[in-house]
């Protein structure tokens, strides 16, 4: 079986961070996007361009806007003021059909939403047949490829409680890529996994980059950042701080409050250290 996921398109090199340079639609577009939660301004003008096939991770402090910002994308937040396309299409627009744009958008949260009561495979079937019309069989067959995919063939018939965290992760996976999404968002993935489970979820989510999938990722996992990503955005008060290769983000950050952020996330030990001298 071809290795790469129904509609997913063709896996691009993953050498150099790809840009949108007007010769081509960029898959996702952020344009002066602003949220508010009462008097908390959560995201204060936010402009993103995302090329298609381009991995870009989001990192910065809790609070920071990141996990705001993604939900913005598939308007499971309504930003308060700017303009959010993906593909072309306006989802900010009053007369967009957000349920034909969410189509072409899948979702991975941070807790795992599946159905206990239904099977693995049921919970990848159920949203083909009831969203996408579906067939029975055909939902089965796409259900069987994708659970292939994430290396969970042999859970077809079993239920949620009896996976692992990072096994239902990974059907959750399965079952977004079932939808045949352009675009996938995740949103810190691994944040609830014990750790020895994260690094079956990250090999997936690094299988898809290498298959040229278009995705959006808010983590804290610095190492797949820097070996995955074509870009890191790091946001911190609202703000896009800086962003570029990982090289330049992560291994040669130009703005102190980055520098900050990393030092904690790469060496937590050290800083915390650090703050007590200080205190």
């Amino acid at each position: 079986m071809s290795s790469t996921v129904p509609g997913s398109p063709v896996n691009p090199s993953k050498g150099n961070m790809k840009k949108t340079d007007g010769t081509a639609r960029p898959e996702i577009e952020v344009r002066g996007l602003h949220k508010s939660f009462g008097d908390n301004q959560v995201l204060r003008g936010i402009d993103l361009e995302i090329a298609p096939g381009e991995v870009v991770c989001v990192i910065g402090p809790s609070g920071s806007g990141k996990s705001t910002l993604l939900r913005c994308v598939n308007l499971l937040e309504t930003p308060t003021a700017g303009q959010v396309f993906v593909g072309g299409s306006e989802v900010t627009h009053p007369d967009v059909d957000i349920d034909a744009v969410r189509r072409r958008i899948g979702m991975v949260f941070q807790q795992f939403n599946l159905f206990p009561h239904l099977s693995v495979t049921e919970n990848l079937t159920l949203p083909q047949r009831r969203v996408l019309g579906r067939d029975k069989a055909q939902a089965a067959q796409i259900a069987a490829e994708n659970l292939q995919r994430v290396g969970l063939s042999d859970k077809a018939g079993a239920y949620p409680s009896s996976l692992s965290g990072g096994q239902q992760q990974r059907v959750a996976i399965a079952r977004a890529l079932a939808m045949g999404p352009e675009v996938m968002l995740f949103d810190e993935p691994t944040s609830a996994l014990d750790p020895e489970l994260v690094g079956d979820v990250l090999a997936v989510m690094r299988m898809l980059a290498d298959d040229g999938m278009t995705m959006m990722v808010v983590t804290h996992e610095m190492t797949f950042a820097r070996e995955v990503a074509d870009r890191v955005v790091f946001m911190d008060g609202g703000v896009i701080v800086e962003q570029g290769t990982p090289d330049q983000v992560i291994g040669n950050p130009q703005h102190d409050r980055t520098r900050h952020f990393l030092s904690r996330v790469l060496d937590p030990a050290a800083a915390d250290v650090e703050e007590g001298k200080q205190g």
